[in-house]
């Protein structure tokens, strides 16, 4: 129970500075009506309340059973097995995933069904490369630059409209289920080799699962050749008190019953798995049992809280700011919202407290916090620079990468695991339903195309992240360089004292 309470004040101290800044917009520029108003606070509430009970349970129950798939299938001799499990872990969770439902219904031109099955088959082989990566002591960095090389090879035949959706798929199917099973699911895969790069091992499983799905999309696009159309959403306009809270009785059945989907096949996998191989003791199910529930009740109050609370608030605030004389205020107040926002997201968590263990504390859970916020609030000002002036994204996600794949070089090999996990994890449901909508809010409001102008957004806070979080371990090479010259410096200055009082003793 005392963790609970320290996860729910964590919860609170990083939801905090998001609402304190909504509600100043709400006094000055983006007067909110007092129902959507009241539906934002009841979203808070239940926000910080849902990521304490996720972010115990899924340390109970994501993390053990993860872990234990993952060590199982790496101790078979035999590759095709640990294959076929890692492909049908990937599909099924990916198809289970809330946030690819939402992508999925804004790309009307191409079936829903068709849309998701191709995204888990891209997610599902590229788990299977991530544990082929890890066997064969296949570099990162090597993959990463194969991949966004056919990357930017397709988004040359792929239609213009559809390159900002597809690499938008790349951040969504990485939600607050999949990346704590699968950065367990690679903790347990390296731990098994006992080798010297196992700690880099551990990361990496989430970035090469996020490229799956821009290659799915943009093959998808090139075949359909869709027309760029998309689906007005109506944002439901509260007046009171009873409508705002008569809006959340309205919501938790549907997102009980989305994460109920969601959570189906992890429960299958895990009765399976128990009676395949025994790994687990009567108290050790009966504990995970208990963080599946708790998973269960965070996410469903969560996703409640964002959708119902912060999405209306985040698109009302957006069109606002658009309509006033200030609407160049977009971009910094779209920077610091996102500096802000990323702290929210339930899985950032997961990945800060995992490098922080892997690494012993080398690599503090603070410095990763700020890397990923000063990533995600350039991503967002350029995002609204973009809105505002109707720049393509492809130059931008083209030198992104290149600058993030050319510093892999100079770092670490595990700041890069952690950097290109780190995009994945960061575009997570805070940014589908609050960022998102304040850049869809504000593109309708200036007439802009909002496939091309605000979609785009996901994919821009994907990338940014890769950067200066490598950007952080090419600091801490350069510190740890300069440290070991002033010590090498101190030595010879000892060794040059010990020979001149030789010499004055011989004198």
């Amino acid at each position: 129970m005392k963790q609970f309470f320290d996860y729910v004040m964590e919860a609170l101290i990083s939801v905090l500075p998001i609402s304190a800044i909504v509600l100043l917009l709400s006094i000055s520029v983006a007067p909110l009506q007092n129902g959507v108003l009241v539906q934002f606070l009841f979203g808070t509430i239940l926000l910080i309340l849902g990521m304490g009970f996720f972010t115990v349970g899924s340390g109970i129950s994501m993390q053990p059973l993860g872990e234990g798939i993952g060590v199982q299938i790496s101790k078979s001799k035999r590759i095709a097995f640990p294959l076929l499990v890692c492909f049908l872990l990937g599909a099924l969770i990916t198809i289970a995933e809330p946030d690819l439902q939402v992508l999925a219904q804004q790309v009307p031109s191409i079936p829903n069904a068709v849309l998701i099955i191709c995204v888990a088959v891209g997610v599902g082989i590229f788990l299977m490369i991530a544990m082929l990566r890890i066997r064969k002591q296949i570099p990162l960095s090597r993959l990463l630059l194969i991949f966004y090389g056919a990357l930017a090879l397709l988004s040359v035949f792929a239609p213009d409209t559809f390159i900002p959706t597809a690499f938008d798929s790349g951040g969504v199917t990485t939600g607050p289920i999949t990346v704590p099973f699968i950065m367990a699911l690679g903790a347990g895969m390296a731990a098994v080799g006992k080798h010297k790069n196992a700690g880099e091992d551990s990361f990496g499983l989430v970035s090469l699962c996020s490229v799956g799905p821009i290659l799915s999309v943009l093959v998808l696009s090139i075949c359909f050749q869709p027309e760029a159309e998309t689906t007005q959403t109506v944002v439901a306009l509260t007046e009171t008190t009873k409508e705002a809270f008569l809006q959340f009785l309205h919501g938790l059945p549907e997102y009980g019953h989305e994460v109920m989907v969601a959570l189906v096949p992890l429960v299958l996998v895990f009765l399976f798995y128990q009676a395949l191989f025994r790994r687990f003791h009567r108290r050790q199910v009966l504990k995970i049992a208990v963080g599946m529930a708790y998973t269960y009740i965070g996410l469903v109050l969560f996703l409640t809280g964002a959708n119902v609370g912060f999405m209306p608030a985040g698109r009302l605030i957006g069109a606002a700011i658009a309509e006033s004389g200030y609407r160049y205020l977009l971009v910094p107040v779209g920077m610091v919202m996102g500096y802000f926002v990323v702290s929210a997201e339930p899985a950032v968590h997961s990945l800060k407290r995992q490098v922080e263990e892997v690494t012993s504390g080398a690599i503090q859970q603070a410095s990763i916090g700020y890397a990923l916020s000063i990533g995600v609030a350039v991503s967002v000002g350029i995002s609204m620079l973009r809105v505002l002036t109707g720049i393509p994204i492809f130059p931008f996600l083209i030198a992104g990468y290149l600058i993030s794949l050319g510093i892999t070089f100079f770092v670490p090999p595990i700041y890069t695991g952690i950097a290109f996990d780190s995009g994945g994890v960061a575009s997570g449901p805070m940014t589908t339903t609050f960022m998102l909508p304040f850049a869809v809010g504000a593109c309708e409001m200036l007439g802009g195309n909002v496939m091309t102008d605000a979609f785009g957004i996901v994919a821009m806070i994907a990338m940014t992240p890769l950067i200066t979080i490598q950007v952080l371990g090419l600091y801490g090479r350069i510190r740890q360089k300069r440290r070991l010259q002033r010590v090498q410096s101190e030595f010879l200055q000892i060794e040059d004292d010990i020979l001149i009082f030789e010499e004055e003793v011989c004198a």
